[in-house]
């Protein structure tokens, strides 16, 4: 199974602002491509790509893995509007919500999280620090905080892309992680109870569990019951 595991930058002055400036080339470059997407109805991967990939390393300072990520950005944006569409999630095609969103290119936003592959960005779990690509250079040394337990888990299970997310003034990774489902457990030396009334217990073994002493106690307390209820209230003087 898949999981997510979040963790926060510590940048410097220095690196926040390479930081930052980089979220915002690679959104701008987004919404570039996705225009060009939209305007061509170019939405795989490989012709979009063709497209506008010399535009993307040329005008908006992007490297080539960055390129290819902010094109997969794009393709992936425009999967998930159709699978919404289709779902009906967007209302019926006569609504104004999917007028809009099938009228106009998708558009990012400036602060938009950006998708990092293991070309652009490095983790050195040792000294907590990551290596990011940015269009300045790249930024070695940032440090990142998580607890014991999140460490462990990038360690031994982080794979794929890793998410930079701003958030107000703070940063983060979002990483994730593809941890092995649980083995299977086969159960040995069961048995099965079914639980009744003539038969207090039945085992799948076949073995009757009658409580003779249970259904005596139980019309001891059936007569109890009744010889209580058979009595007078007595009125208060």
């Amino acid at each position: 199974m898949r999981l997510v595991v979040q963790v926060k930058l510590l940048p410097t002055p220095e690196q926040a602002s390479a930081l930052e400036a980089t979220l915002r080339a690679c959104n701008r470059a987004a919404t570039y491509a996705s225009q060009v997407a939209f305007a061509e109805n170019l939405k795989d991967r490989n012709g979009l790509q063709k497209e506008v990939y010399a535009d993307l390393k040329a005008t908006f300072g992007l490297s080539a893995q960055p390129a290819v990520r902010a094109v997969k950005k794009v393709v992936d944006a425009y999967a998930t509007l159709k699978a919404n569409l289709q779902a009906g999630n967007l209302g019926s095609p006569t609504s104004k919500r999917h007028r809009r969103a099938v009228g106009s290119p998708i558009a990012f936003r400036p602060e938009a999280a950006q998708p990092f592959d293991d070309r652009c960005l490095s983790w050195q779990y040792d000294a907590r620090t990551v290596s990011v690509w940015t269009v300045a250079r790249r930024m070695k040394g940032i440090r990142f905080v998580c607890s014991p337990e999140q460490l462990k888990t990038l360690v031994q299970y982080r794979k794929g892309e890793s998410d930079l997310v701003q958030r107000g003034r703070k940063w983060f990774l979002i990483a994730t992680c593809d941890i092995p489902g649980p083995e299977v457990y086969e159960p040995a030396d069961w048995i099965g109870v079914d639980r009744g009334i003539v038969n207090l217990a039945t085992t799948s073994d076949g073995t009757n569990h009658q409580g003779r002493r249970l259904s005596r106690y139980r019309r001891w307390q059936a007569r109890k019951r009744a010889e209580l209820q058979a009595r007078p209230v007595p009125h208060p003087v």
